[in-house]
């Protein structure tokens, strides 16, 4: 008989025993009208029963019709147990769920390779060096004279493309049209051809719109941006666009599922590289070079090819830094090596910040599904222990060890696979909702996230691990269980007793290894939050205004005033950017003609009054004024402190070199508190706050095309204002617009975004390894009072009192809380290490840190425990004699 005719029989048994059954009476028939007696007849052939056993194997797949059954009987078994079994499908889907979001999530943003050709021969050219904080590491921007030099030296080896960051950019359609945004990346033109990719409309850009510099202002859509801005209209192609002074046409829309090359942000526009005004300045990194290998190249080969020239350009360029840069300083930069990183899956700024907080989510998924299944085992051989009779039966007529791991195996798929499904819809839901809060609202993230085959193979592996994982150690205990003593009514109950409590022991070794995580987590985003930053952020809104033409000082500081007369508006003043915003200038200076400072210094321009609608304290002499040049300044106190050792800097001068020759001569003239600066991580830096006349060193009074106001209201409903603070200037002109509203509240709570959002996870599975362990223990427990209850009714029946029977019940399972606690508490401090990087002003060995996951753990141990005794107390001597 053909096998797929041997599986199907497995599936219709009914109708193969009437097969049987009819093929059986037409025999006897047969045999009837030969002249055979009927009742001789069905004498001679036999009961039927022993023919359908007799032609099953050969009929149908014996070890498939054998686990079909074990599946029908594991099924009857779960309905038997409902409430256990739901706690176990529970607790399992919300581990399943975690995990697999959290590889949505690890898989979208480091490992899924790009949709284009052979992802894996793409690298990222990088310079690995020593930065301003004596760390190394690498950096992978790109300086676009260099680019070319290297571009001809890996000819015939590799191909070398230049890619800039996926940058939100204002521009509009036309010019009666509002201000829209749109990310909008710089790339080469032979990028889509050397990816392999082709246009969905239109055309792609090609090598010949991109030889000269602002001469292809051609521009391709995305797919997606195509979609939702032009409805996927195909009267596009030839449209134009004003970005800046330029106006692009667009030319076509790039291939559906091609976001670009940064992890988490998708670009909407793609443009020619040398459209950009920064390609003929050496001094300007604002790019990647990727380099795609050649057929065969090795990635050294093309390596050593690029060394050459970097170290040619650099040594060029180091020329020109003259006394404005320290001399170890530019030993280091002489000193940096090439160096090629994969970039199969892209290369982003936020994969590099998320990439190990993605790790430590990776971590705490893993310990909390070890939980779950350790808890889930623990009940698998609570149930195996009930059914020990059962198991001695089976192996009395025959059953072998292997049909009995077998049969507990298959409950345990059936647990997983029903947990799966519902994990399954719980990452659905999980992954979208936690990257929509790894970034502030204003530019959320963008990830593709679907579920391909690479999430549905991840799921079945993971399903057929957690199997094995929480099943196979119960079973294996259940097909060792000795028929003559179970019959008996006994059984091995150390072995099973030593299985419980070491399982018992584990979980609470990850239960405490997640919480120890959680609380470090938690208190370095509170150590974060509640720092002192320097100045008042509440009821701060700041706008980013752009003009259409570069607008002198003066016509700034007028629109400041004409927002301050607004209603509701107590104070406003403009700045080059808003603190904490990750943007920065910062420069080395030098005292009395001599020599550059070792560190640098930072800057921010601001106009007169800034400092008081911030409200950073002054500490010495005055703010800026009106009549101040761009050579007045205030200095902060670790400025202060750094510089001038005690004295009073007040009326000292210090300069800003510029080139070989150029220098600013700046005066003190006021002393305020620290403020942070850059971001929350950094150290407190010396600023220095300069008049906005003098932005970027390029002298006084330079018009300027963009500043950010700050406005501080006198209601606390910030947003509110903000329709009239547009309203206001639109009226001052049709040369300035809005180009983005934030309040500083929101610039400040960026910072923390990552761990706030790490911090929230972790508490989460917190108490949600502790559930798990809390059921566990429990279970536990109870299982130790139901094993016991006989030894107890004694017990209590010969006086002994209720503090002797509460410690026979949990003094063993308290041990092993103990132990566990122990190895989770060495675990802890070990992973404290893996996870320093993201951790802020926290000691893992701090008694705060060790004793909070040590009374959360003793106070759920003894919830847990509160139930089983309460009921071994209450056991009735006479009923349980009575009963045995």
């Amino acid at each position: 008989m053909g096998l797929w005719r041997r599986v199907r029989n497995v599936f219709r048994n009914e109708h193969l025993n009437r097969e049987l059954d009819e093929e059986m009476e037409a025999h006897i028939a047969e045999a009837v009208e030969r002249g055979r007696d009927v009742a001789e007849a069905r004498r001679v052939f036999g009961s039927a029963m022993r023919h359908r056993e007799e032609s099953r194997d050969f009929r149908v797949l014996g070890w498939l019709d054998s686990l079909l059954v074990d599946a029908v009987f594991a099924w009857r078994q779960l309905k038997k147990t409902r409430i256990s079994s739901a706690a176990a499908i529970l607790s399992l889907a919300l581990a399943i769920g975690a995990c697999t979001a959290a590889f949505r999530l690890i898989d979208a943003m480091l490992l899924r390779p790009l949709p284009v050709a052979n992802p894996e021969r793409l690298y990222v050219f990088g310079r690995l060096g020593v930065d301003p904080g004596g760390h190394l590491r690498v950096g992978d921007s790109c300086e676009y004279p260099l680019f070319r030099q290297m571009r001809a030296a890996l000819k015939g080896k590799a191909e070398l493309i230049a890619i800039s960051g996926a940058n939100p950019v204002d521009l509009t359609y036309r010019s009666e049209d509002e201000i829209e945004k749109a990310h909008l990346q710089y790339v080469s033109g032979w990028m889509f051809e050397d990816f392999g990719l082709k246009p969905a409309l239109g055309r792609l850009l090609i090598e010949a719109d991109d030889l000269e510099p602002g001469a292809h202002p051609y521009a391709v859509l995305s797919y997606d941006y195509w979609t939702n801005r032009f409805a996927q209209d195909a009267g596009v192609i030839g449209r134009t666009f004003r970005q800046g002074t330029d106006i692009y046409q667009i030319v076509g829309v790039a291939p559906k599922g091609f976001w670009g090359t940064e992890p988490g942000s998708a670009t909407d526009i793609f443009v020619p590289v040398t459209m950009h005004g920064g390609v003929n300045h050496a001094d300007w990194s604002w790019f990647r070079a990727y380099v795609k290998l050649g057929d065969g190249v090795s990635p050294e080969a093309v390596r050593n090819a690029l060394a050459a020239p970097m170290h040619a350009f650099d040594e060029e360029r180091a020329k020109t830094f003259g006394a404005t840069m320290p001399a170890r300083r530019i030993q280091d930069y002489l000193n940096q090596k090439a160096v090629l990183e994969p970039a199969a899956g892209g290369v982003s700024w936020l994969q590099h910040e998320t990439r190990d907080s993605l790790k430590a989510l990776a971590f705490l998924v893993a310990f909390l599904l070890l939980i779950a299944c350790v808890n889930v085992a623990n009940l698998m051989t609570a149930q195996a222990a009930a059914r020990a009779r059962e198991m001695a039966l089976r192996i009395s007529i025959g059953a072998g060890r292997a049909r009995l791991v077998q049969l507990v195996l298959v409950q345990s798929a059936w647990l997983a696979l029903l947990a799966s499904a519902l994990g399954g819809l719980f990452a659905w839901w999980a992954a979208p909702f936690v990257m929509a809060r790894i970034n502030p609202p204003d530019d959320p993230v963008r990830l593709a996230l679907p579920g391909d085959w690479r999430v549905v193979g991840f799921g079945v592996a993971l399903t057929v691990g957690v199997i094995f994982l929480f099943g196979l150690l119960p079973a294996l205990q259940a097909s060792g269980t000795d028929p003559l003593r179970a019959l008996k009514g006994g059984g091995n109950l150390g072995a099973r007793w030593r299985l419980m409590h070491g399982l018992t022991a584990a979980q609470v070794a990850f239960c405490f290894l997640v919480v120890f995580a959680a609380g470090l987590f938690v208190a370095t985003f509170e150590h974060l939050d509640n720092q002192d930053v320097g100045f008042s952020a509440d009821r701060v809104l700041t706008l980013d205004v752009v003009a259409k033409d570069a607008q002198p000082a003066v016509k700034w500081q007028q629109l400041a005033d004409q927002l301050q007369r607004v209603p509701g508006i107590e104070s406003a003043a403009l700045a080059g950017w808003p603190l904490l915003s990750g943007m920065g200038w910062n420069e080395f200076i030098s005292f009395n003609g001599g020599p550059p400072s070792q560190d640098l210094v930072y800057f921010l321009n601001v106009s007169p009054g800034w400092l008081d609608t911030m409200k950073i304290q002054r500490i010495d002499g005055r703010d800026l004024g009106r009549s101040d040049s761009g050579t007045a300044s205030v200095v902060t106190e670790s400025f202060a402190k750094r510089y001038f050792e005690g004295q009073n800097p007040l009326g000292k001068w210090f300069a800003i070199t510029k080139g070989n020759a150029e220098r600013m001569r700046i005066q003190i003239a006021g002393v305020v508190r620290d403020v942070r600066y850059r971001n929350l991580r950094e150290p407190v830096t010396p600023t220095v706050f300069v008049s906005f006349h003098a932005f970027d060193v390029r002298g006084p009074n330079t018009p300027q095309k963009q500043w950010t106001y700050f406005v501080r209201t006198s209601g606390p409903n910030v947003e509110a204002v903000g329709s009239l603070l547009r309203q206001e200037i639109a009226a001052a002109g049709a040369e300035y617009y809005v180009s983005s509203m934030r309040s500083q509240e929101e610039i400040n709570a960026a910072n923390t975004v990552h761990e706030r959002l790490l911090a929230t996870l972790a508490m989460f599975f917190a108490v949600v390894a502790l559930l798990l362990a809390g059921v566990g223990l429990y279970g536990v427990l109870h299982y130790a009072v139901l094993q016991r209850r006989r030894e107890i009714g004694i017990r209590i029946a010969v006086g002994a009192q209720a503090g002797k029977i509460a410690r026979l019940v949990t003094a063993e399972v308290f041990w092993m809380i103990g132990i566990g606690a122990a190895a989770g508490l060495v675990l802890g401090l070990a992973s404290a290490q893996l996870v320093k990087s993201l951790l802020f002003q926290v000691n893992a060995t701090d008694w705060t840190m060790l004793a909070a996951p040590c009374a959360v753990m003793l106070t759920t141990a003894m919830a847990a425990a509160t139930v089983p005794v309460l009921r071994a107390m209450r056991t009735s001597p006479a009923e349980m004699l009575r009963t045995d």
